[in-house]
């Protein structure tokens, strides 16, 4: 009988230390999965009561997580559904990282301008959060987050000096047409890269009634654009409905005014402002572009209702 005792207790002794060894469980993400340029079109169309969700600016950095990089794209995606707008610039041996500005100093150990630097030497350096606090994290190459986010997300490239042409051909060439959206900064450039690859989605900033007219008149279909309405929401209803009714979404900046409430401590809870948010959703916008998304997604949208949408999942 003890020997029977002995032996149930080093059994469980050694079933709690296997559990303990054990890898936690990975957190699940908040996809979005797109698997055509045509699937893609049909996440941001405008279909009557879009849902509401986020672009998380720069990747969605905090403390702990720096911005443009692949870290911290995966924790705003563990709390929310988000497509990712990130930065692109050249070095000095032609690879094209992610950085949002042109020297190092503000966001990496490092000092100078990116342009000056071979990738191996960038690869040396640690990025900085939001409170300036160096990471282990290291600067991400265009192609690793292209790579990265297939089946994961939605990644929408600003242009720094990486032109929309140069743009357009490394989404073809990733063939990431599905998930990788381009901001132009012209209609002129608009019309340049439709006419490279018609399957790559733009965002293209469209501010006025007047500007959307234009626009029409591109022969681009509006299924191939999201409309930026600007970095202060417009509150011309027009305009909203002039969008809508070509079957498109508008994103609406709040990293320059609301998002400044809270990441400047202004307010001590997102709730407090939500009815701010909730104006900007009443003229017309469907898409935050945001400094806080792991804050503003969920406040805009719970889980349960997004997964009724055609290829957004939790997994």
């Amino acid at each position: 009988m003890m020997n029977r005792l002995l032996l149930l207790s080093s059994l469980l002794l050694f079933a709690a230390v296997l559990a303990l060894g054990k890898e936690p469980a990975p957190i699940p993400l908040h996809r979005i999965r797109p698997q055509t340029a045509q699937d893609l079109q049909s996440v941001l169309q405008f279909k009557g009561q879009h849902l509401p969700f986020v672009s998380a600016h720069r990747g969605g950095s905090m403390k702990g997580f720096p911005e443009n990089c692949i870290p911290t794209f995966e924790h705003t995606i563990q709390h929310t559904f988000a497509m990712l707008e990130i930065d692109p610039r050249r070095t000095k041996d032609g690879a094209i990282v992610l950085m949002h500005d042109a020297t190092l100093e503000r966001t990496t150990t490092g000092t100078g301008r990116v342009i000056d630097f071979t990738l191996a030497e960038l690869k040396q350096l640690h990025l900085k959060d939001t409170v300036a606090q160096a990471t282990h994290y290291e600067m991400p190459t265009l192609d690793e987050a292209i790579e990265w986010a297939r089946g994961k997300t939605v990644l929408v490239l600003d242009q720094k000096e990486v032109t929309p042409i140069e743009r357009a051909e490394i989404v073809t060439h990733h063939k990431a047409e599905a998930y990788v959206i381009l901001i132009v900064s012209s209609f002129k450039d608009a019309v340049a890269v439709h006419q490279l690859n018609p399957n790559i989605m733009m965002e293209v900033m469209i501010p006025t009634v007047a500007k959307a007219a234009e626009f029409d008149q591109l022969g681009i279909p509006w299924r191939n654009v999201i409309a930026f309405v600007g970095h202060t929401p417009p509150e011309d209803v027009a305009l909203y409905d002039f969008i809508h009714r070509k079957g498109t979404c508008c994103m609406a900046g709040t990293s320059r005014n609301l998002d400044l409430k809270v990441s400047k401590g202004e307010v001590a809870d997102i709730q407090e402002i939500e009815e701010g948010y909730r104006s900007f959703l009443s003229f017309g916008a469907d898409i935050f572009e945001t400094d806080i998304p792991v804050l503003l997604g969920p406040l805009l949208h719970n889980t349960a209702t997004a997964l009724k949408q055609p290829f957004f999942e939790l997994k």
